[in-house]
């Protein structure tokens, strides 16, 4: 498995999924749907969907996808090595034209995040993350390495902008930060892995195409992501994962 190769292949996928979308975003009508589960569709998400599907079904391994075939937990569950994309994470706040949504593509290899990419459309930022090598930041086609920097004193938590909880207090306190950011999307892992915050807590369900390709960016950071609210078990892609949810980024 070369994830170095793979990573320039999903970098220049997510790039274009992003140009898809920001073709629609400038759009007056986004053509926003409710889902059964009472989460938001746009045209952009499926336009993004349609150019990752494209590009990876030219590489390895199945595809899970947020917006692909609905696909139980059963039939996904003895995959060892997988594509775990959101095309548009963050859809809220694409409605919201702030800004702050990404594409999100991740390589899970037995259970485990080993390569993710998430690149944000309206900037033009790229942040890559691969398993034993390191994490980068792009822009204007440079690469820079990024490194999480765990600070004694004073420390950032940001928070999630479109599903905050009271339970991210208590984790605020516990890891005595001063500060906190709110943000949308995956940019919450990317900010703790370039060293802007120093923790993020989600309180809740989530998915794999939620925190894949950020975890992968976090933890070739020198970051890690815990299952629940402590540092006793690192979050894998398991059933309880799904089930559960809960889970805790801290960079160091």
């Amino acid at each position: 498995m070369n994830l170095e190769k793979l990573s320039e292949d999903c970098m220049q996928i997510a790039i274009d999924a992003g140009h898809a979308i920001m073709e629609i975003y400038q759009k007056e009508d986004l053509g926003v749907e409710i889902k059964d589960d009472n989460s938001p569709l746009t045209l952009a998400d499926k336009a993004s969907h349609e150019v990752i599907m494209e590009g990876l079904t030219k590489l390895e391994y199945p595809i899970l996808s947020e917006e692909g075939k609905e696909m139980s937990y059963g039939e996904r569950k003895d995959w060892t090595t997988y594509w775990c994309v959101d095309p548009l994470d963050g859809t809220k706040e694409f409605i919201n034209r702030n800004g702050e949504f990404t594409v999100n593509i991740a390589l899970i290899h037995e259970k485990k995040p080993v390569l993710g990419v998430v690149y944000v459309p309206v900037k033009g930022v790229i942040y890559i993350g691969i398993d034993g090598i390191g994490a980068k930041k792009g822009e204007a086609g440079i690469l820079d390495p990024i490194e999480v920097k765990w600070k004694e004193g004073n420390r950032v938590a940001v928070r999630s902008k479109s599903h905050a909880n009271p339970a991210e207090e208590e984790i605020i306190g516990k890891y005595s930060a001063t500060e906190s950011i709110s943000v949308g999307s995956s940019l919450k892992f990317c900010m703790v892995a370039e060293g802007k915050a120093d923790l993020y807590y989600r309180h809740g369900p989530t998915m794999e195409w939620d925190t894949a390709a950020g975890q992968a960016v976090v933890e070739a950071a020198g970051g890690h992501v815990y299952t629940g609210n402590t540092e006793d078990e690192l979050f894998r892609y398991n059933k309880e994962n799904l089930l559960n949810g809960s889970f805790l980024v801290l960079g160091k």
